[in-house]
This record gives structure tokens, sequence and C-alpha cells, in this order.
């Protein structure tokens, strides 16, 4: 991997914006990654996450604010690329070249590859590279861009919506090419809106909602700052436990039944557990919200 100063973060931007005529795709986006680390950029297809990469690789010109890989100008395409490796959306091949001389020329033209590595890869994403481009399927085309990210030596890979096409098998393998990127000391910038490939690989997330970040924290962060769901079966009915909706931070206490209590809790569970202490609890279940859950929350409706 090429030489990086720990003290620079991997990517950085500062107050980006982007508009399309009157279309505000990006807003005053603010942001930095630290080496080493994989970031979750999560949102629903439009929410300007792409917009957002390709501003970063350079490829588009934002209208305010500036963006760095490490410490060059993300401006500066030929410097900035010799750091990272990128997988689009979709993804699209030289047609007369099989998918072996595709991934030879995308590592003469990166940062340097592990060959043995690469072997390995095409091994376990089942692909056959001595088809030609033209005859692979979508999924067959990702794999190839995948292949050549992860067997890059670049420290940093910028990845938009990379397992679109992949089955679940493919998906599982993907997920672990990530966790052995970051065992290598790779930084990982995932973009997508598949909320458990998220849930399942990153660190620290950035919920991005119509071109404005609403939330970048840490996956256990995310979850304290939303409510768990509690449910409390009690071997015999008690008496005296609807206090428990006067507890801060409980919300929605309803019974299911004589023996069933369930509620909504923000923040620690103390107070309620020493609330029940007088209760003949037969189980308590405490359950934290998915990602997908805390998502929902910022935009009131299904992901896109």
């Amino acid at each position: 991997m090429s030489a990086t100063s720990p003290s620079v973060p991997a990517l950085r931007m500062e107050g980006l914006s982007k508009r399309f005529g009157t279309t505000e795709a990006v807003a005053d986006l603010s942001l930095a990654v630290p080496p080493g680390e994989v970031f979750g950029f999560l949102g629903p297809n439009g929410a300007g996450k792409s917009t957002t990469i390709r501003m970063l690789l350079g490829l588009l010109r934002p209208n305010t604010g500036t963006a760095w890989i490490f410490d060059v100008p993300a401006s500066d395409v030929q410097r900035a690329h010799r750091h990272l490796a990128y997988v689009p959306a979709d993804v699209a091949l030289w047609p007369s070249l099989t998918g072996r001389e595709c991934l030879d020329l995308l590592a003469g033209v990166g940062p340097g590859t592990d060959p043995a590595y690469r072997d390995e890869l095409l091994e376990r994403f089942a692909l056959d590279p001595d088809r030609r481009a033209r005859t692979y399927s979508t999924g067959n085309r990702q794999k190839v861009a995948l292949v050549a990210a992860f067997a890059t030596r670049a420290p940093l890979l910028v990845l938009d919506e990379p397992t679109s096409g992949l089955d679940p098998l493919m998906e599982r393998e993907f997920r672990a090419c990530i966790a052995e990127a970051a065992r290598r000391g790779q930084t990982v910038f995932l973009s997508s809106h598949q909320l458990a490939e998220v849930e399942a690989t990153c660190s620290r997330v950035g919920i991005l909602r119509s071109g404005r970040l609403v939330e970048v924290a840490g996956l256990a962060d995310l979850r304290r700052l939303h409510r768990a769901e509690v449910v409390v079966d009690l071997a015999a009915p008690a008496t005296g436990l609807q206090r428990l909706a006067d507890l801060p931070g409980v919300a929605d206490l309803r019974w299911s039944s004589p023996v069933r209590l369930e509620l909504s809790l923000t923040g620690p569970p103390g107070p309620v557990l020493r609330a029940l202490g007088d209760a003949d609890v037969a189980r308590l279940e405490v359950r934290e919200p998915s990602l997908e859950e805390i998502f929902l929350d910022y935009y009131g409706q299904a992901p896109a």
C-alpha cells in the first residue's frame, strides 16, 4: 500500500455542496474518515451518495467546498487516485477483453496489485476470468471490479453500492473481503442503501438524507440514541407496575396479556429493572433496534 501518514484522514470533505439546476443534491457536507476505518455511507437511492462520491473522486466539481484523499485535493485526480481503488454501482468493462485482461489493465493503472490474492479472489467469487467481458452478467461485471479493488494495495477503497447483482453467497464473500481489508489497515468507504450490509461490515455510519448528513456515529452510539423494546414475562399477574410509565425514557407501556408487559425504552434500563425488583419476573428481553429501524426513525418511511 502507498505510504500515508496515520495522522491524515483517509478522506475529508469540508462544506461540500452540489446543485444541478434548482436541485440541491448535496448540501454543506463535512466529514472525515480516519485511516483504517470501515465507514458506512447510508441513505436511500437519490439521497446524494453517488454525487458525493463523484465529487470525492474528482469526477464532479462541487459548487462549494473541498474534498481531499489523504492530503491530496480530490480535484488533483492523477495524484489522488494513486491512493484509492473504486468500485462503481454500475460496472462497465471493455467488452472485447477477457475478465483477466480487464483485471490486468486495471492493475496497471492503479497503485499496485497482489497477484496471489487476486487469484484467490477469483476462486472465492467463482469468476471465470477467461470469458469475454461482453458475455458477463451484471453480477459478474461487479465481481471483476470487486476482485480488482480488493486485490489492490490502495490504502483507500471507495465502494458505491458494490454488491448490486451479487447473490447471498457472494455477498458473504464480500463481507469477508471487507474484514480482510480492515485487518490489512486499508480504509473502506462503503456507500449503500442495504442496511444489513452496512450493519455487518462497518464500525461507524453516516446517514444521508436529501443530501444532508443527519447523523455520524458508531453503530452502538446510534442504537443508544433510539428506543429499545423491552418485553417482560411474569410468573403471575402483578399490581403496581403501571408506575413504570412515569420512569424517564419509558414510552408506549402496554399489556399484551395479564402476564406480559411491553414497553419502549430510551436510555439505560437500570430504573426499569429496579422497578421490576418486587415482581415475579420469569423472563426479560431487551431488544436493540436494528439499523433499519434507526433509519426509518430518520425518514419515517421504508428505504428506497
